[in-house]
């Protein structure tokens, strides 16, 4: 179990997923470069993450809702979880070991969490997405003792939904991203750099240089070992 100064954020995942590197410089060194795509995202993101609840029939709709897991060492916050009305024979999973559903203060009934995720682009390959979504899962479930099956990934350029299961290897999968998460953020240092395809998508090419920067681990240990070289040359 992880004590509330451990805790590190869910969004960290998806960044670690897509590279390790991306991720060192974002929350090891604290760099950050605005683009078009991260722009769209922040404000996507900015209109679904203002905490409210709405309601729709069977389904209450809450935005912008806390996160926490202590067994995970992770803390975030959620763009959307969707609360389901259950109906009769749902109230406990297959398996039997968790409810399904939960009391809600001031309403009759039990109701199942799904949570939803909002992206800006188009589906993905690989786990990126779903293991962000998968871990505020295991937080809920941490949080609220029930069952999550599954959950929404929102794209905005299909504008379409897609149904996501938190089958057993997803979640194998995102327990062990979440070990490695802590493992390299204990070491405090970036992990080096490796070009590929992805690159020319990311929004640190030019802090990372990945083709320049080879083995340093930290792209601002590269700018100066340039500068100390060019000092050198200059007083030769």
């Amino acid at each position: 179990m992880f004590s509330e100064d451990d805790l590190l954020p869910v969004s960290a995942l998806q960044h670690l997923v897509f590279c390790e590197r991306q991720w060192g410089l974002i929350h090891i060194e604290g760099l950050w470069e605005e683009n078009l795509l991260t722009a769209q995202g922040r404000h996507l993101h900015k209109r679904v993450d203002t905490p409210e609840t709405e309601v729709r029939a069977d389904v209450r709709i809450s935005r912008g809702l806390r996160l926490r897991s202590l067994r995970l060492g992770l803390s975030g916050k959620a763009d959307v979880v969707e609360f389901h009305r259950l109906g009769d024979g749902e109230e406990t999973s297959p398996e039997g070991a968790k409810p399904c559903g939960m009391s809600l203060d001031g309403v009759p009934g039990l109701w199942r969490p799904v949570p939803v995720e909002y992206k800006r682009g188009a589906p993905k390959q690989g786990l990126c997405d779903k293991v962000q979504l998968c871990a505020q899962a295991l937080c809920m479930e941490e949080m609220m003792g029930v069952d999550i099956p599954g959950g929404a990934l929102f794209y905005w350029r299909t504008r379409r939904r897609y149904d996501v299961s938190f089958d057993i290897e997803l979640r194998r999968s995102t327990e062990a991203l979440c070990a490695r998460l802590h493992e390299l953020s204990k070491t405090g240092n970036t992990p080096g750099a490796k070009y590929g395809k992805k690159c020319e998508s990311c929004s640190l090419l030019n802090q990372c240089m990945p083709k320049a920067v080879g083995g340093h681990r930290k792209a601002k240990g590269y700018l100066l070992s340039v500068l100390r070289d060019a000092a050198n040359g200059e007083g030769e």
